[in-house]
């Protein structure tokens, strides 16, 4: 009769543990959905809003712009320069020693693979954000080709690098992709 009084009390105990985990674990696991549900609105609230996100890339087509032409658009309320690139600018700006400049990049640096003829910079000094020339029609393109910020007389390439006057940098080349041959998404 002693051994079946023990046994009775170990099953208890036994079963009074597994319910104890069970009431613990659940206790928890609401515990972590409540949280998880008051955190995701305040987390999402930080998301960036649609007009923001419809800003933050644009499409451009580039179809028409011929060789040797460059257009102006706006990216994120900024110029960015697209320029198609002869194979005397392409040459030009080649045979320049890359470790020779101050801002040492190589045309194949500032542009994709298989695309050397699409230049895409953002429009804007890297001395004082001055707009640079040389992206309209007849405008002045400076001692080297490129660009001329008229503000205090830089001087860019073909491929956009700084080659003479106070700016320290190379005009940005920002994140783009092509999307098709005729339609380069910027962003």
């Amino acid at each position: 009769m002693a051994e079946q009084a023990s046994i009775d009390t170990s099953a208890e105990a036994g079963e009074g543990v597994r319910r104890r985990d069970f009431i613990n674990i659940a206790a928890v696991s609401f515990a972590g959905v409540g949280g998880a549900a008051v955190l995701f609105p305040l987390v999402s609230q930080m998301a960036p809003s649609a007009d923001v996100l419809a800003q933050s890339s644009t499409e451009i087509d580039i179809s028409a712009i011929t060789p040797g032409q460059a257009i102006k658009a706006i990216f994120r309320k900024q110029p960015v320069f697209i320029r198609n690139l002869t194979p005397a600018e392409i040459a030009s700006a080649d045979k320049v020693d890359a470790s020779s400049l101050r801002d040492p990049q190589t045309l194949e640096e500032r542009t994709k693979e298989g695309k050397t003829n699409w230049l895409i910079t953002m429009g804007v000094c890297t001395h004082l954000g001055c707009v640079p020339l040389g992206a309209g029609e007849g405008e002045v393109k400076g001692e080297f080709g490129g660009y001329f910020c008229p503000c205090h007389g830089s001087h860019y390439d073909t491929a956009a690098r700084i080659r003479k006057g106070p700016a320290p940098k190379n005009l940005e080349v920002p994140e783009y992709s092509f999307i098709s041959d005729a339609v380069v998404k910027i962003g």
